[in-house]
């Protein structure tokens, strides 16, 4: 489980392990879904019978089929680890549920040990391991140890949640709830390697809110705070409109949306949209919005900064022209458009621009 990377990787390595610890044939681990009254099957790992997915996307069964898991969770185990139990298809059994047996005759399976899995002091799930007809049927002691996998599971997935909420929290704008600067250098790389190798195409929309230092200086950071919010609603709704975009802020005033796959037309609607909607805010004054497509002429793209330096001189036209709608990259000129020079050979004092443009080679 210390290598698994997402919960989900944590979840079918404890599966798998305990299938293996406990000599079983088969192993699952479920998720209790309060909200839905259910047990969401995460993972069926080991010998899987018809109907069996090793990552079903909707294997579930009521709670009120296997009320052990919620009534003696709280009735017996409050405040403790709880113990597992053994179910036989031949009867002899702890009789905690009838649907243990019917599911194991079923599928053909002998017995079968379940383990409840708390994290954080509450029911979270069950680690469920079954033998085949003919084997061995577990007894008293696998079901202790089984209560001994069931919280190493625990412990295990606890971690590896936290690593995953490390991992959001280090992509995440924390204002805005948008991805962040390092989310989009991530994602726009591996997309220019699918652009190199495939020719899908990438589109970058960078955009600055304008008015945010009047605001600021004004009404107060706080409400500057309440417009950027506002502005990152806005592009969340606007990236919405082009499956698999990501809104992201890059940092200040300055937002963007990074699509892969919709055709550069799209995206150009999709960014006019963007700049009516921030246009009618009650605060602020709207956005200078550039783009940068691959589907566009505006040459060969092989790097992401290339790419977001194209859309950075577009955005910076669009702010010094005080445009409603966006700049496009590659649209008035082919590769002599004023964009693409603007991007290739920005003006020799940095310091007299509104901000460096990125980086200096192609």
């Amino acid at each position: 489980m210390a290598a698994a990377r997402t919960p989900l990787e944590s979840v079918e390595a404890a599966a798998e392990g305990a299938r293996r610890a406990l000599g079983g044939s088969f192993a699952a681990i479920s998720v209790w879904e309060r909200e839905r009254g259910r047990l969401r099957v995460l993972v069926n790992a080991g010998e899987r019978t018809e109907g069996e997915e090793r990552f079903p996307e909707e294997e579930s069964y009521p709670v009120h089929d296997f009320p052990e898991i919620t009534e003696f969770l709280h009735e017996r185990w409050v405040g403790g680890q709880p113990d597992a139990w053994v179910e036989t298809s031949g009867g002899d059994s702890e009789a905690r549920g009838r649907q243990r047996v019917a599911a194991l005759l079923r599928r053909g399976r002998g017995s079968c040990v379940v383990a409840p899995i708390v994290l954080h002091g509450r029911a979270w799930g069950e680690l469920y391991v079954a033998r085949p007809t003919g084997a061995a049927a577990f007894d008293r002691t696998d079901a202790d140890f089984a209560t001994v996998l069931a919280a190493v599971a625990a412990a295990g997935i606890a971690q590896t949640e936290r690593l995953e909420e490390v991992r959001r929290l280090a992509f995440t704008d924390p204002l805005t709830g948008l991805g962040n600067r390092r989310a989009v250098d991530s994602r726009l790389d591996e997309a220019i390697e699918r652009h190199l190798s495939e020719g899908v195409v990438v589109s970058l929309v960078v955009c600055d809110l304008n008015g945010l230092k009047r605001v600021n200086d004004t009404l107060g950071h706080a409400v500057g705070d309440r417009l950027l919010e506002r502005i990152g609603s806005v592009l969340s709704l606007c990236g919405a409109m082009l499956p698999g975009t990501l809104a992201a802020r890059l940092g200040g005033d300055e937002f963007c949306l990074l699509t892969v796959g919709p055709s550069a037309d799209d995206v150009v609607r999709v960014a006019g949209e963007l700049c009516r909607r921030a246009a009618g805010l009650e605060l602020g004054e709207g956005v200078a919005c550039g783009v940068a497509s691959t589907g566009d002429p505006i040459g060969a793209v092989g790097t992401a900064r290339r790419l977001f330096r194209l859309a950075d001189a577009a955005q910076y036209r669009a702010k010094a022209a005080r445009a409603t709608d966006p700049v496009v990259a590659g649209r008035d000129g082919g590769t002599h458009d004023p964009v693409i020079r603007l991007a290739d050979h920005p003006p020799a004092h940095p310091t007299a621009e509104r901000r460096r443009f990125r980086g200096r080679r192609p």
